[in-house]
């Protein structure tokens, strides 16, 4: 009798935690796919921001947030117009999707993990900065410092999404490879300061001044330099990885993304110094390989370097349980 009474528990026990289980996954699920198209719309946003810098598109809306006073300026309409019209309404979408998740993560907080509505506050108030700075590129009038601190925002958001879909998929994992994570934690923070520069070289016409005068190179040549420690840090990575058999077999098709970026980066940087940056898709293209590159070492640091076995694990383990 009272072996039949434990089966029947651990029966129900089983049964509650399948229902659990599959009840959670749902909301989890919505929340995964939110946060992809968020990912795809911050890197659109970086790189259409970056197009309205390179095509000096930033005060083409003269007021803000309306642009000529309007939501829809047909009357001034051209292509920079266009750009800065179309960079703030992307700015906004995202704006409403993140706000939107974080309402969803407050109705739904009893069935989802404690961590989420927290850090969609994050989020939330990280957007509201990149507003206000948006809105002081105006105002200020594309100062350098305010047009590095909207790129700055910018990442941080990109980062910190990335971060919370990797959390997502890996809710079950208890010990992390820490080694691992600070190996690709560096060259993500080189690429931070090499984009920083990049926006500090383009908005104070550093670069321009450089290569037409010869003067004012120091901004040009540190962010040439800073090409070096992060295709170094890049090989250590891959070389660790072929190290450790197990790390490249589960991770290659990143690690293999992330040489293609860096030669690609490399290529598109000295074609757009060779063209004096008088062709706009070479600089376009350098702030979208640099948009992918801290994606993809973000993910890379986030996400499990190994398979999981997920809900099925779980549910193995309760099944060994139950015939025990």
């Amino acid at each position: 009798m009272v072996f039949k009474s434990n089966l029947l528990c651990k029966i129900i026990g089983f049964n509650h935690l399948i229902n659990n289980q599959l009840y959670k996954s749902k909301y989890l699920t919505i929340f995964k796919r939110l946060g992809s198209h968020s990912v795809l719309a911050l890197i659109a946003l970086i790189v259409i921001g970056g197009a309205t810098r390179v095509m000096e598109a930033g005060l083409a809306c003269p007021d803000w947030p309306l642009c000529y006073g309007s939501f829809l300026p047909f009357n001034h309409m051209n292509l920079r117009v266009f750009l800065e019209w179309f960079h703030r309404l992307d700015a906004f979408l995202v704006g409403i999707l993140i706000l939107f998740k974080f309402s969803l993560s407050i109705i739904w907080k009893n069935e989802i993990p404690n961590w989420l509505p927290k850090t969609y506050s994050l989020l939330l108030f990280l957007v509201i900065v990149q507003g206000s700075f948006g809105a002081l590129t105006v105002i200020n009038l594309l100062d350098s410092y305010t047009v590095t601190g909207h790129l700055l925002i910018a990442f941080l958001l990109l980062i910190t999404t990335i971060s919370i879909n990797q959390n997502l998929e890996n809710d079950d994992i208890e010990e992390p490879l820490i080694w691992w994570r600070f190996l690709l934690f560096f060259p993500l923070v080189l690429t931070l300061i090499q984009s920083f520069i990049g926006v500090r070289l383009s908005s104070t016409w550093s670069a321009h001044i450089c290569l037409s005068f010869n003067k004012q190179c120091l901004i040009l040549n540190t962010h040439k330099l800073f090409a070096f420690p992060i295709a170094f840090s890049i090989l250590l990575i891959i070389a660790t990885a072929i190290y450790k058999r197990s790390l490249l077999n589960e991770n290659w098709k990143y690690l293999s993304a992330l040489i293609f970026l860096l030669f690609s980066q490399i290529a598109l940087g000295v074609l757009s110094l060779k063209t004096n940056l008088n062709e706009p898709i070479f600089i376009i293209g350098h702030q979208l390989n640099a948009s992918l590159f801290i994606a993809i070492l973000t993910t890379l640091i986030f996400r499990n370097p190994f398979t999981k076995k997920g809900l099925n694990h779980s549910l193995n383990s309760q099944m060994v349980g139950i015939n025990s």
